[in-house]
C-alpha cells in the first residue's frame, strides 16, 4: 500500500492532517468532538468528514435526525423588548385600561398584534373588556402561558436554539405553536432539522498516520506566503505545505446564453428584418378571443375541458369589447354580413367570457386585426398551453411563432413562400412538403411538414387564409395570411436535437453542449 499511502498523504488538507494526528483508529468522531478538541467550526468539521470518507479513511457508524427550534429575528426582539402579551400586561398594570388604538400607539405594535395578544390573554381569563370598550386586567395570576413563553425565550437566548429532546411535552407543544420551518419572519422560532452523525476512523488510517508522523506533518503547516510574513520575516519560523503540481486546476466555465433563447432571438431578428412588427398579449385569455373570434364554434371538440386549461378564479372576464362581441356572435349564429350561413346555433355570451390559458397563438392575430395597418405584417413568439401527452414532439406548454400578413394583393403563392422560409431558412430542413388541412378559421388551410433525420416527418404548423367570418366582424376587408408554426419544433431541427424535452433540460452540462462545448 506504499504508493497509495504516499498519494493519500500528499493530497491531505491540513484540517485532515490535524484529525488524523489527534485521534486513534476506531475513535468516535462527531462535529461536537472536533469543535471541542480541535476548535473546528461546524463547516470545517463536516468538510473534513466528507474528505476522509472519500479517501476511505473514515466510516459512518450511526445517523439520527434531531429537531431544533432556533430564535428568529422576531424571537430575538421578543427577548429584548418582551412579547406582545408581556408588553400589553405591563402597560395595563402601569397605565390602566385603554382602547385598542391607544394600546397600539403606546406599544408601537400593529393593530393585529395587539388583537392577537388580547385574544390569547382574554381566552385564558387574564384580560377582558369594560363598557367603554377598553381592555382591562381581570386576573393576572392566570397568565401562566406568558410566563412559560418567557422562560423558553430566555433558555433559547443562551444558545440561540432549543433542542427538542430537552423539552417537556408541554413546552414542546408551546414551541411548536410558535415555530415555522420556512418563512418564519412572523414567528419567534424557526424549526430546523439536523442529522447528527457519528464516525469512526478506519484501521486503514494507521499507515497514513505513521507516514504523517514520519514526515513530521502536524496540520499546522502554512499554505500561503503573505506580505505580512515577508515584512516581519516570520516565514523563517513556519513550515509550508508542499505544493502539489498534480492537482487539477479548477474548471473555468465561461458565461454564455441559452441556445434556445439565442434561437428565439434569431427568429425575431429575421422577421423584423423582413418588415414584420412584433405583437404580444397575456397568457390568460377569454374564450371569445381564443376561439370565438376565430369562428371556432362553441361546441367544437378542441374546446373541451380535456383540451384547454380553465382558470379557477376568477372564472369569467367582466365584459367583451363591442362592437366585436355582437358582430362575432352574429357571424356564428347566421353569418352576419360575411355571406356565410354561420354555424346556426345560439351564441352563448356567458361562455364566451370564460377565462382560459391561451391554447393557440392565433388569439393574438385575432386581437391584432381591429388595430392592424393595411398593408401590414405582424408576428409574435407566443407561449401556449394545451392538454397533451408529452413525448419527443409534444409538450403541455409550447411556443408558437404566430403571424399575419394583410394586404390587397397577398395570396396563396405569397403564403407558401413564407412557409418555405420558415422550414428551410429558420428550421434548417432540407425536405419540406405541404399537406391540405382543416381549421375553422382559414380557407384554404395548409399544414407544413418537415423531415427530421431521426424522428422522420412531423407537422411544423398550420396556416391558411383567414375566412371572412373571422376578418369582417373585426373590421378587416382584405385578405389576411395567417400561420401558427411550432417554434419549439423548428428549434428541434435547427439545434440538432431529437426530443423537445431537451430544450428545457435542467442538466446544465447538457444545455452547455448545445453551445458547441
Amino acid at each position: 500500500m506504499g504508493n497509495d499511502v504516499i498519494g493519500i498523504v500528499q493530497s491531505l488538507h491540513p484540517l485532515e492532517v490535524r484529525v488524523l494526528r489527534s485521534f486513534r483508529p476506531r475513535s468516535l468522531l462527531t462535529v461536537e468532538v472536533l469543535q471541542k478538541n480541535l476548535s473546528f467550526n461546524i463547516g470545517q468539521a463536516n468538510q473534513v468528514f466528507s474528505w476522509l470518507l472519500t479517501k476511505g479513511l473514515l466510516e459512518e457508524t450511526s445517523r439520527k435526525t434531531q429537531r431544533f427550534y432556533e430564535l428568529t429575528d422576531l424571537g430575538k426582539e421578543w427577548v429584548q423588548k418582551g412579547t406582545p402579551e408581556e408588553r400589553l400586561l405591563n402597560h395595563l398594570r402601569n397605565s390602566g385600561p385603554a382602547t385598542f388604538p391607544e394600546l397600539s400607539s403606546a406599544l408601537s405594535l400593529e393593530n393585529k398584534d395587539v388583537g392577537s395578544a388580547y385574544g390569547a390573554l382574554s381566552k385564558e381569563g387574564v384580560l377582558g373588556m369594560n363598557d367603554q370598550k377598553q381592555v382591562v386586567l381581570k386576573d393576572l395570576s392566570k397568565a401562566t402561558r406568558v410566563n412559560q413563553v418567557r422562560k423558553l425565550l430566555d433558555r433559547a437566548s443562551q444558545k440561540g436554539f432549543l433542542a427538542e429532546q430537552d423539552l417537556s411535552a408541554e413546552d414542546l407543544a408551546l414551541v411548536q405553536g410558535m415555530s415555522k420551518k420556512r418563512g418564519a419572519s412572523d414567528s419567534p422560532f424557526r424549526t430546523v432539522e439536523r442529522d447528527e452523525v457519528e464516525y469512526r476512523l478506519k484501521v486503514e488510517a494507521v499507515e497514513v498516520q505513521k507516514e504523517l508522523e514520519r514526515r513530521g506533518l502536524t496540520g499546522e503547516e502554512v499554505g500561503a506566503l503573505t506580505p505580512e510574513m515577508l515584512s516581519r520575516k516570520t516565514w523563517k519560523q513556519v513550515t509550508f505545505r508542499k505544493y502539489n503540481i498534480q492537482t487539477p486546476p479548477t474548471r473555468v466555465l465561461m458565461g454564455r446564453t441559452n441556445a434556445y433563447c439565442d434561437f428565439l432571438r434569431s427568429v425575431k431578428d429575421k422577421l423584423c428584418s423582413l418588415g414584420f412588427e412584433e405583437f404580444d398579449g397575456p397568457l390568460v385569455e377569454t374564450e371569445f378571443w381564443n376561439s370565438d373570434a376565430l369562428f371556432m364554434p362553441q361546441f367544437h371538440s378542441a374546446r373541451d375541458i380535456h383540451d384547454v386549461y380553465y382558470v379557477k378564479d376568477p372564472t369569467h372576464a367582466k365584459e367583451i369589447e363591442q362592437p366585436y362581441l355582437d358582430q362575432v356572435a352574429a357571424a356564428h349564429e347566421n353569418g352576419w354580413k360575411t355571406g356565410s350561413r354561420g354555424w346556426s346555433y345560439t351564441f352563448d355570451r356567458t361562455f364566451t367570457r370564460r377565462l382560459i390559458l391561451r391554447s393557440q397563438g392565433t388569439v393574438l392575430s385575432a386581437k391584432q386585426l381591429p388595430k392592424a395597418k393595411i398593408p401590414g405584417k405582424y408576428f409574435g413568439i407566443v407561449r401556449c398551453f394545451r392538454y397533451d401527452q408529452v413525448d419527443a414532439t409534444h409538450l403541455s406548454d409550447f411556443y408558437q411563432t404566430e403571424g399575419i400578413v394583410i394586404g390587397e394583393n397577398v395570396n396563396l403563392k405569397t403564403h407558401l413562400g413564407f412557409l418555405r422560409m420558415f422550414a428551410e431558412e429558420i428550421a434548417g430542413a432540407t425536405e419540406v412538403k405541404y399537406v391540405p388541412g382543416y381549421f375553422p378559421f382559414t380557407e384554404p388551410s395548409i399544414e407544413v411538414h418537415i423531415k427530421h433525420p431521426v424522428l422522420g416527418w412531423f407537422e411544423l404548423g398550420g396556416s391558411g387564409i383567414f375566412r371572412p367570418e373571422v376578418t369582417e366582424p373585426l373590421g378587416v376587408h382584405v385578405p389576411v395570411l395567417a400561420w401558427g408554426i411550432g417554434i419549439d419544433r423548428m428549434a428541434l431541427m435547427h439545434l440538432g436535437l431529437n426530443d423537445l424535452r431537451e430544450l428545457f433540460s435542467y442538466n446544465i452540462e447538457h444545455v452547455r453542449l448545445r453551445k458547441g462545448k
